[in-house]
């Protein structure tokens, strides 16, 4: 189909696959369940607007919410899905002026939350050289997300994603392994849903190592190499990244960096941008 076919299916641009708080109707503030523990400092069930929210849907406690205990916050990331729902979804109207939208603005925030998260990762697949082969499957299943997008709302409510998402996250695993395999004498040991709350790696060699779905919380990975490693789903949470080469690494998300420790030398993609709270003016220490 020609690019310039005015009959050509929309395509989410990168850029729409960010958060834009300022034209969402504060989405993740009311839609989603809240626990009382280290993340966030209250208790506060789902459709239940958070206390710090303006009733202009900013947050009053935006800048300072690591302080006040809602570090939960800082690392949550709708991958777009909040603007997409309030402004393209249900067309600007919010769910304060138009009570009856409610409830089912809230069910379908969750549901296009993960269509964009497979968006994210369909578009960094494409960029892939080793995955060209599976480039026209990839094109296919992110045309077919980008429909599931752009359902009216009822439909959204209801739609079943899991085997949408099992079908993407083949895709991305088999992109994922061809990348992988250029890089050599990589790390081939699969450490997929591995448990390394803790684990001393300062200074591995990870590159293009498996690490869909760890468990690195708190790890040391302080001066650590993980260029082409695979992080979909790793759990970066206190990990210390300071000097650490994260540039190139495969589906790493901005949430996932900004729930990990890092400093000025730690290297990252150039899609992702250093977090406020890292210690942006000396290297970390050996």
């Amino acid at each position: 189909m020609p690019e310039n076919d005015p009959t050509a299916p929309a395509v989410t641009a990168p850029a729409d696959l960010r958060a834009d708080c300022a034209n969402c109707f504060g989405l993740c503030c009311v839609a989603l369940t809240l626990t009382a523990s280290a993340d966030f400092a209250i208790d506060k069930d789902a459709g239940t607007p958070c206390p710090n929210l303006a009733d202009d849907f900013r947050c009053g406690i935006h800048a300072r919410l690591r302080t006040e205990g809602f570090t939960g916050c800082t690392v949550y990331d709708c991958f777009g899905a909040g603007q997409k729902v309030s402004q393209e979804t249900y067309g600007g109207r919010d769910w304060r002026s138009a009570p009856d939208t409610a409830r089912q603005m809230f069910q379908v925030f969750p549901v296009m939350r993960q269509l964009h998260e497979l968006l994210r990762y369909l578009t960094e697949a494409l960029t892939l050289p080793a995955a060209e082969r599976l480039y026209a499957d990839l094109r296919d299943v992110l045309a077919t997300t980008e429909h599931l997008t752009r359902l009216p709302a009822g439909e959204l409510a209801d739609l079943d994603v899991s085997a949408h998402r099992d079908r993407v996250a083949s895709l991305l695993l088999r992109a994922g392994e061809l990348e992988r395999a250029t890089v050599r004498r990589r790390d081939t040991r699969s450490r997929r849903g591995a448990d390394l709350i803790g684990a001393s790696l300062k200074g591995a060699d990870l590159r293009g190592a498996e690490l869909r779905g760890a468990y690195l919380i708190a790890a040391d990975l302080r001066g650590a190499d993980l260029r082409r490693a695979e992080l979909i789903g790793a759990d970066f949470r206190d990990a210390d990244l300071s000097d650490a080469d994260l540039s190139g690494a495969l589906f790493l998300t901005q949430a996932q960096v900004n729930a990990a420790r890092g400093n000025a030398a730690t290297k990252l993609p150039g899609s992702l941008t250093r977090p406020p709270h890292w210690a942006a003016d000396r290297p970390g220490t050996a």
